[in-house]
């Protein structure tokens, strides 16, 4: 498939030429609380700013008020929505059908999934299902956990690394099976073991994305041919 390419942000009111966009942004320091953040939050939802304030720690307030406020910018930038109109629920769940599944825009007319990990946002977007994550690379201990609830595949990939290797290895083969489990919609409810994403999984694109020095990050769509990635670093702008 095409790599990853950095660009400039897309013009508002249309989803771009690129079948995947994705959005690696930076959020505010951690030490900086929500009022100094600059953030217009009125454009949150009253179940985004409850969940908000569940938060016990202002530098998770922070990065959580920063991503949701940076996803309905992009969305708005996309649709030409809004971004306090913008209506979003819940898609059906694969494994029991009730409405828990990944989050769509209401009406969709583009898919989009985001994730936050300790300073950097992800946010991604596509005309199909759409996952992305990104993650803090673990410690050993962590490593070795979790590496036993994975396909034998990954295990072994995991395993045959260097021991001080093994934390990246095991991080991007994480990302990716998150990335991907955020797209069929089923989350981590899926078995871990089942789907081998070290390799091409069928009807799907999965690719590793550049997110700086103790991170990794994944995007996964649905889709049966590969397609260019298209990478943002900035939020877009008027």
């Amino acid at each position: 498939m095409t790599s990853p390419r950095d660009t400039g942000t897309p013009g508002a009111g249309t989803p771009g030429t690129e079948h995947v966009q994705v959005w690696i942004l930076r959020a505010p320091a951690a030490s900086r609380t929500v009022p100094d953040l600059d953030l217009d939050l009125t454009v949150l939802d009253e179940t985004e700013r409850r969940r908000m304030a569940a938060f016990v720690h202002d530098r998770d307030r922070a990065l959580y008020g920063f991503a949701h406020v940076a996803l309905r910018t992009v969305l708005s930038g996309l649709t030409g929505v809004a971004p306090d109109d913008l209506r979003f629920t819940r898609a059906p769940c694969p494994c029991c059908a009730e409405q828990h599944g990944r989050p769509v825009l209401s009406p969709a007319p583009l898919e989009f999934s985001l994730s936050h990990s300790r300073g950097l946002v992800l946010i991604g977007v596509a005309p199909t299902p759409i996952g992305v994550d990104v993650e803090l690379l673990p410690g050993p201990k962590a490593v070795e956990e979790l590496t036993r609830t994975l396909h034998p595949a990954e295990r072994a990939e995991i395993e045959a690394a260097p021991r001080d290797a093994r934390p990246a290895v095991f991080a991007r083969l994480w990302t990716r099976k998150e990335a991907y489990l955020k797209g069929l919609g089923t989350g981590l409810g899926r078995d871990l073991a089942v789907d081998d994403v070290s390799r091409a999984v069928p009807g799907w694109q999965l690719t590793d994305l550049s997110a700086g020095p103790g991170h990794a990050a994944a995007v996964a769509v649905a889709s049966p041919v590969p397609h260019g990635v298209r990478i943002h670093r900035t939020l877009p702008t008027g």
